[in-house]
C-alpha cells in the first residue's frame, strides 16, 4: 500500500485559468439557484399579495442593496452564460488545445461583465 501513487491533487496541479472558470461556473450557478430563486419566489408572492405587497418589493428591490442583489444575479447569470457555452465548445469535441482553452478560460468571465454592463446600460438609460 505505501507504494501505491498519490492521485494528482491541488499541491501538484498548477493552478490556472480554466480551473478558475471552472469553479466560478459552479459558484454563479449555485447563486442563480439559491438567490435567484428567493428573488423570484418573492416577486410571485408580491404580485399574488396585491398592490401593497409589490410596492414593498418594488421598493426594496429599488434600495441600494437590492440593487446590488439585482446587479449580482445578472453578472452571475451572464457569467454562468458564458462559461456554459464554453463548456458547450469543449463538449463538442473543440477547444482543448491548451491556448485556446486558456483564452476561453479568461474571455469568458470578462464577457460576463461586459454584457452585465451592457445590460444594465440599457435598463437605466431607458
Amino acid at each position: 500500500m505505501a507504494n501505491r501513487p498519490l492521485s494528482p491533487h491541488l499541491q501538484i496541479w498548477k493552478w490556472g485559468p480554466h480551473m478558475a472558470a471552472s469553479i466560478l461556473h459552479r459558484i454563479t450557478g449555485d447563486g442563480l439557484a439559491l438567490v435567484g430563486l428567493a428573488v423570484l419566489l418573492w416577486w410571485l408572492g408580491a404580485i399574488a399579495g396585491g398592490a401593497e405587497s409589490y410596492a414593498t418589493f418594488v421598493e426594496i428591490m429599488g434600495s441600494p442593496i437590492g440593487m446590488i442583489v439585482l446587479v449580482g444575479l445578472s453578472w452571475a447569470f451572464f457569467s454562468h452564460m458564458m462559461t456554459g457555452l464554453r463548456h458547450f465548445v469543449m463538449d463538442i469535441g473543440a477547444g482543448y488545445e491548451l491556448t485556446t482553452n486558456k483564452t476561453f478560460s479568461v474571455v469568458a468571465p470578462v464577457l460576463g461583465i461586459l454584457l452585465t454592463a451592457a445590460f444594465w446600460a440599457v435598463i437605466l438609460l431607458k
